[in-house]
């Protein structure tokens, strides 16, 4: 952690600031990577999530415009964003049209 002042190294090659909570594997140990410092970096959980999934198929990583590293909308407009929809009263039970000639089908 040391060596990046405790930020995360994917974050800050994307010009972003954010504390990094995992030392993480660049090639899992479970992969045959080694335990040395050269195999390292230092990432937030949003990023080892993601790396972590990549290495072990679990999931694509998500490249759409609008959506953030953690999957959901950036745009604050998006209807995730925004509050849940109220929910209207029952409306009346619809009566069904009566078939010419006055007779009801049952």
């Amino acid at each position: 952690m040391r060596r990046t002042n405790g930020l995360c190294e994917r974050c800050l090659a994307a010009g972003i600031t954010v504390a990094a909570v995992v030392v993480d594997h660049i090639k899992p140990l479970a992969l045959g990577g080694l335990d040395v410092d050269d195999n390292t970096r230092n990432l937030c959980q949003p990023c080892h999530h993601e790396v972590t999934a990549e290495q072990f198929g679990h999931a694509a990583p998500i490249g759409a415009k609008g959506v953030g590293r953690d999957g959901r909308p950036t745009s604050a407009g998006h209807q995730w964003n925004g509050q849940p929809a109220s929910r209207a009263p029952p409306s009346a039970p619809r009566r069904m049209p009566t078939p010419p000639g006055g007779a009801k089908v049952h």
